[in-house]
């Protein structure tokens, strides 16, 4: 009698049974399947983004999951409302800088308001233009002297006074460069130039 009732239920049909049984979870609920591993992903790549506040990134990304997962309804929900959100943020920041000057102000902001990704971030773009700009290697070593990396601290600094050796003088006396001073390689780096005598007499005369 029991198994008669049991095909009456699921129509008879021994392939519905199977099916009900899988997609049942205790309590009668039915089962909801995971997202695919990519799209897990994707939507980790858009969380990290966003929390950068690199919101084209994470809209990139969020709108690669509306596109790509369809049918993934429980993430498309989440990804449509955090594309929303990147996109007035967007509209709320200034717009950013694009001249070498404009990037070298604002990364200068930024390491004063303590922002050292920032103005890494900036400071590496003008040197994606100009590979010897000696501000843009002096604030990059300003930010990996804050970091306690010494070693690429050393090395930025280095390549800044070699394009601009009074560099050296502002060096000693900024504090970004603190964790420096117990650093000979500091002290012999940013000693002040000596100038040939021929050179001081001339000064002199003038």
């Amino acid at each position: 009698m029991a198994k008669r009732a049991e095909s009456r239920s699921t129509g008879g049909d021994p392939g519905k049974q199977v099916e009900a049984s899988r997609s049942a979870l205790p309590g009668g609920k039915p089962a909801v399947p995971a997202p695919p591993t990519e799209a897990l992903a994707l939507f980790q790549r858009a969380m990290e983004a966003l929390q950068r506040h690199a919101y084209r990134e994470a809209s990139t990304a969020f709108e690669a999951i509306i596109m790509g997962y369809p049918q993934e309804r429980g993430l498309l929900d989440r990804a449509r409302v955090y594309l929303e959100l990147c996109a007035r943020e967007s509209a709320r920041r200034p717009p950013a800088p694009k001249t070498i000057e404009e990037r070298l102000t604002a990364a200068t902001a930024a390491l004063n308001n303590d922002d050292n990704a920032g103005a890494e971030e900036l400071a590496r773009s003008v040197l994606g233009d100009d590979p010897k700009h000696d501000l843009a290697l002096y604030l990059l070593a300003a930010v990996f002297a804050r970091r306690g990396a010494t070693a690429d601290a050393l090395d930025f600094l280095g390549r800044a006074i070699a394009q601009s050796p009074e560099a050296s003088a502002q060096a000693r006396t900024d504090d970004d460069f603190t964790s420096l001073h117990e650093e000979d390689a500091f002290w012999t780096l940013t000693e002040p130039p000596i100038v040939p005598a021929a050179m001081r007499r001339r000064r002199a005369r003038g």
